[in-house]
């Protein structure tokens, strides 16, 4: 018998079951993932930045979590000697009709808090980065780097260690009511408990279906692909090199990313995934597939973003086309300096409207929480995410 099940094992669901299980040692509290070990999938697939809340509408609760959530990370690795790098990253103008993009990313840094960002001409940002090319650019000193797997791990040991458990390889089936309380059936065996919290990810809303919730959004999965930089060519970033991003789209554009454990990455590109978990062209699921394309929001952003997608697809197959779009960072870089890196699948909810849903969404109902989208910033926020799910769980079991 559990006060609190929590489903996945991903950086947002260890974090609540932190977060819930400090504040509440008596609880007893687990997590379950059909996975055979934790951080399997968008956790141990991204890019291993620390975000500093530059992009994020102020106010919304992107800005405010991630914001809270970087002290929050930051101490914890202190604590805890999780190695990591606040280096900074330097966003980049390449043209004149970007500048005025540019300065209202610095008013939203600003208005989130962000200090010590500074303007950059076309001259200072070669101080940066010698091989950038740029109008204008800002430096962020937030911005770092980390491994999350790593951070994954130490959350999964600390919950263990206050006497959490953590069910690997129990994949949930479906739920039964039973009085005041959930059973949750998986794969493995059949839990009770008051309260279940669904950080499932990739399978978000399908889990908040299996809880008799019908969101009015589906989860549709984007490949983000990399290269890296061979060897020879790695002395051509310093740090981390972003655009300047579309404002229309939730995606920040291909950027170059020092890694925390060696070598420099290049991407990603944004293509629709033909499965959930679907890390190679080649993996495709048929019904997952289907369910994107006939899904009625989705169709709609193919509508309105159909030749964005176009780019993006085009990149994705031709490795002239991806090295074309980092030339306008760094015109120096050549086909032959890259090699094929990995890949991620980012879990973006999509309402029936064709709106790329772009905040954090949290549905609730008797005995249920659903993180229903969280997408990045979602690591370098994930105790602050993980804080207010804590704050909710406590509110709903008294």
């Amino acid at each position: 018998m559990y006060n609190v099940v929590v489903i996945g094992g991903g950086i947002v669901g260890l974090a609540s079951a932190l977060k819930i299980k400090e504040g509440n040692p008596k609880w007893r509290v687990a997590i379950v993932d059909k996975e055979k070990s934790i951080a399997q999938h968008q956790t141990g697939h991204n890019s291993g930045v620390i975000h500093s809340g530059l992009y994020y509408k102020p106010g919304s609760s992107k800005a405010k979590n991630c914001v809270v959530g970087y002290n929050q990370l930051i101490r914890f690795c202190e604590e805890e000697e999780v190695n990591f790098d606040l280096c900074g990253k330097i966003v980049v103008a390449t043209s004149d009709d970007e500048i005025p993009y540019l300065h209202q990313l610095t008013e939203r840094g600003e208005a989130n808090g962000l200090t010590g960002m500074k303007k950059l001409s076309a001259g200072e940002l070669k101080e940066h980065e010698p091989h950038v090319a740029g109008v204008e650019g800002l430096f962020v000193p937030q911005t770092g780097i980390i491994d999350y797997k790593e951070v994954a791990r130490k959350y999964a040991d600390k919950f263990q260690h206050f006497g959490g458990d953590l069910f690997m390889d129990n994949e949930v089936k479906g739920f039964k009511q039973n009085g005041k309380f959930e059973e949750i059936i998986t794969s493995k065996q059949t839990m009770i408990t008051r309260l279940v919290i669904n950080c499932a990810g990739l399978h978000s809303d399908k889990v908040a279906e299996l809880t008799g919730t019908e969101p009015d959004y589906r989860i549709i999965p984007f490949r983000g692909e990399y290269y890296e930089l061979k060897p020879e060519a790695q002395h051509f970033v310093n740090n981390l090199i972003y655009p300047v991003p579309d404002p229309n789209f939730p995606f920040l554009g291909v950027h170059f990313t020092r890694m925390i454990n060696g070598g420099i990455e290049a991407g990603p590109n944004a293509v629709l995934a033909y499965r959930r978990e679907g890390y190679k062209k080649t993996d495709i699921h048929i019904g997952e597939l289907m369910e994107s394309l006939t899904y009625k929001g989705f169709r709609e952003v193919a509508k309105k973003y159909w030749r964005t997608g176009m780019g993006e697809f085009y990149r994705s197959y031709s490795k002239s086309a991806f090295t074309k779009a980092l030339q306008r960072l760094l015109p120096e870089i050549e086909a032959k300096d890259l090699k094929r890196g990995g890949a991620g699948v980012r879990a973006q909810a999509c309402d029936k409207d064709g709106g790329l849903v772009d905040d954090f969404l949290i549905l609730e109902k008797d005995g249920f929480i659903n993180v229903g989208n969280a997408p990045s910033p979602a690591a370098t926020s994930s105790l602050a995410i993980g804080q207010h799910v804590a704050q909710l769980a406590s509110e709903k079991l008294g």
